[in-house]
């Protein structure tokens, strides 16, 4: 009982904060929604003790609630993009056994990107969410020996909903769509098989214009619309511009034989990469890379170092970029198989200089670790 209430009382200054932004906002048409969805379906899983034991052939549920800004300026970012709306949101889950898993929570960001016509009753859109997962209970080898899949009471929270918004009344939206989540903490901390749940969801918006809250006239006929009527949106502008940037990151990992204590080894990443700008949304890129693993402690010095090449696509909106990469080594790969990919996420800080934080993986796309860097453009051409 005592963690329901904790969820609800979150839930509820959750709420609150949300309405107390929006009393605050005092221009015409500050468009807003609150939504709460249920999910619920399966787990995918690979051979391994949880799948053994049968753990995983239950159901999940879970409940998410958001809070969702919609941007309308016609000249911003976002009109390049069909007008996407974005927010944060809370989620709870229930997987089963909670002595195995816990009771995950996560706290997260989301934009939800519309990609059918807004004049029709039932809109289309797909919408990633990422964000950090906690309440997990991790692996131990006495006390918690099945749960191969996550070992750490924290982790990186993944969803990428496929849904339809069905506008029912003037204010409130049905909302049904399937999802796919990911928990992992990147090899942070092993065993980190990772949780993947898909399944479908069901839930209700209400959508709001915020700046009807800062009317004190309970009867005031002056109403405002509640939602946003997309747009035609703007063309892309091409810009053909091509960089050379060169990224630093570093991060730490644990070895198999390592997993259940809190021994961990640095790594670190350097890449130099050519990047080729198309228009706002697209660009492709392709540059070397150099490896430094601590892990690699049976080898001399020289030889924790490796080298690899890779090819890759950005999809960039705002000051973000969404980076897809895939690569392979040159040389000696040290049994990390023929090839590497890295799913990113940049923050471009200004024209010059960018964060980023990413995920290298193994061969076959499981985590060898994450990566924390920043990097910098020195040419432009």
């Amino acid at each position: 009982m005592s963690k329901l209430k904790k969820q609800i009382t979150l839930l509820i200054v959750f709420l609150f904060i949300s309405f107390t932004i929006s009393a605050q906002d005092t221009n015409e048409n500050r468009f807003k929604y609150i939504e709460i969805k249920s999910n619920f379906g399966s787990f995918l899983y690979a051979d391994n003790a949880l799948g053994n034991a049968g753990l995983l052939d239950q159901s999940y549920g879970g409940i998410n609630l958001k809070v969702g800004w919609q941007p309308t300026n016609p000249e911003d970012w976002a009109s390049k993009y069909g007008y996407p709306s974005y927010g944060i949101g809370l989620y709870t889950g229930f997987l089963g056994d909670s002595k195995v898993y816990g009771n995950p929570n996560a706290i997260y960001g989301f934009i939800k990107f519309p990609l059918s016509n807004d004049n029709r009753r039932n809109v289309f859109a797909i919408e990633p969410s990422v964000g950090l997962t906690y309440n997990l209970n991790p692996f131990n080898s006495e006390e918690n020996p099945l749960n191969d899949a996550i070992g750490a009471r924290m982790a990186v929270y993944f969803n990428l909903d496929l849904g339809f918004t069905y506008k029912w009344t003037r204010e409130l939206d049905i909302l049904y769509g399937v999802d796919f989540s990911h928990f992992s903490n990147g090899s942070t901390f092993t065993p980190n098989n990772g949780l993947n749940l898909y399944g479908i969801n069901v839930g209700i918006r209400y959508n709001y214009n915020a700046s009807q809250l800062n009317n004190s006239d309970l009867y005031t006929n002056d109403v405002l619309s509640a939602r946003f009527k997309r747009p035609e949106k703007s063309l892309k502008t091409s810009i053909r511009e091509q960089y050379i940037s060169v990224y630093i990151a570093g991060g730490v990992s644990q070895r198999d034989e390592d997993k259940g204590t809190n021994t961990q080894y640095g790594v670190f990443s350097t890449v130099v990469d050519y990047e080729y700008h198309f228009n706002e949304m697209h660009a492709v890129s392709g540059g070397v890379d150099l490896f430094f693993d601590n892990r690699l402690r049976a080898f001399e010095t020289n030889d924790r170092l490796h080298y690899g090449f890779h090819a890759g696509y950005d999809f960039k909106f705002h000051k973000l970029a969404v980076k897809l990469q895939i690569g392979t080594y040159l040389g000696d790969d040290k049994n990390k198989g023929a090839f590497f990919m890295r799913p990113a996420l940049r923050y471009n800080i200004n024209k010059t200089v960018f964060a980023q934080i990413g995920l290298k993986t193994l061969a076959g796309g499981a985590a060898d670790y994450i990566e924390y860097g920043i990097g910098f453009k020195p040419f432009k051409f």
